[in-house]
């Protein structure tokens, strides 16, 4: 009778664990994102961002309105410009197109005032995917981004992501890959800013899950129903956030 009695204590015991461990993992992306910053803007550097194909530029001419205009980048990195056809920007910063249009109307217009406004950003992407608020792909505003930067904008790690075993995937021409480890526990919450790097147009941060979290997906649609019968459903973060360190 002891012997049972010890078992089911046992057993009981496991179904709390799983319980509230499940009961962890189902909340964590909530958690995250509830105590996570919000950024109110994008990492972006507009001064040295080269232009490409899906970007939105609007040209404006001071005082000339005929030369202005809302102009999209084509798929050949070139747009309509009335009176030119065909203008190639690709590659080009605002400032050297600025320069670019008043050598070509200059002889339309006397020492032209030129202005140029990158309305959307498309040509440059990265991705942020895993264990984050928001996982997905993020237009670039500048011809990198630092991966503090791009972790924040993507909602930050969930409480079950393994922040010290991050992977910076970098493809190149060959469609061969760079894989470099990231420890963003110590970029974020270190203040270890060694490990920032920057990411650039294609490349993957890839946010893994603890073993903990990953155990308890498997295991959770046979642990709730019992867990929730025996009242384990209770709000605890010890177990993950334990196992990403």
């Amino acid at each position: 009778m002891e012997r049972k009695a010890r078992i089911l204590g046992l057993v009981l015991l496991v179904l709390a664990i799983t319980g509230l461990a499940w009961a962890t993992e189902e909340n964590a992306p909530k958690l995250a994102l509830a105590t996570a910053a919000k950024p109110t803007n994008q990492y972006e550097d507009p001064l040295h961002y080269t232009l490409g194909p899906d970007d939105v530029i609007e040209i404006t001419v001071m005082r000339h309105p005929e030369f202005s205009g809302v102009y999209p980048v084509n798929m050949e990195g070139k747009v309509q410009y009335k009176f030119v056809g065909d203008m190639d920007v690709t590659g080009l910063t605002k400032k050297e197109l600025e320069q670019k249009i008043k050598e070509i109307i200059s002889a339309y217009v006397l020492t032209p005032d030129v202005n140029i406004t990158i309305l959307e950003y498309k040509s440059k992407v990265i991705y942020v995917l895993g264990e984050v608020g928001a996982p997905g792909k993020y237009y670039m505003r500048s011809e990198s981004v630092p991966v503090r930067e791009a972790v924040v904008q993507a909602g930050l790690p969930t409480l079950a992501a393994a922040m010290r075993r991050c992977r910076l995937i970098t493809p190149d021409k060959k469609n061969h890959a760079k894989t470099t480890s990231v420890d963003l526990y110590s970029i974020l919450y270190g203040g270890n800013l060694k490990y920032n790097i920057d990411m650039h147009p294609g490349d993957v941060l890839y946010v893994p899950a603890t073993v903990m979290a990953k155990i308890m997906r498997v295991i959770s649609p046979v642990t709730a129903p019992v867990s929730e019968a025996a009242g384990g459903k209770t709000s605890t973060t010890s177990i993950l956030t334990k196992a990403a360190y």
